[in-house]
């Protein structure tokens, strides 16, 4: 299934959060946090702003990127759980 997100929305698959800490320790998944950063999958045309013009977003689908702890709405489409939220969410885009 394909989603297209509507005007300032983009769609994040989350990165896999660590099994192992640092130290070596197994970390359980009850005990995990939830990951903050991600990668865009798809976003929207752009935020429109009060004069009538559309505002593009800066991220693209393939920026790895950070985000707020809580932020976004979990949606599952098959079998893979995604987040869809507004870009003043993201705080950061990572480089390589």
């Amino acid at each position: 299934m394909n989603i297209h997100p509507l005007f300032d929305r983009v769609v994040i698959r989350r990165s896999e959060e660590e099994k192992v800490s640092p130290g070596g320790i197994v970390i359980p998944d009850s005990a995990a946090e939830k990951p903050v950063k991600g990668e865009v999958l798809a976003v929207g045309k752009g935020k429109i702003l009060d004069n009538g013009k559309l505002y593009p977003l800066e991220v693209k689908a393939g920026d790895k990127v950070l985000y707020g702890k809580y932020a976004g709405t979990e949606i599952k489409i098959g079998d893979e759980k995604l987040l869809v939220m507004r870009e003043n969410d993201i705080m950061a885009v990572l480089e390589a």
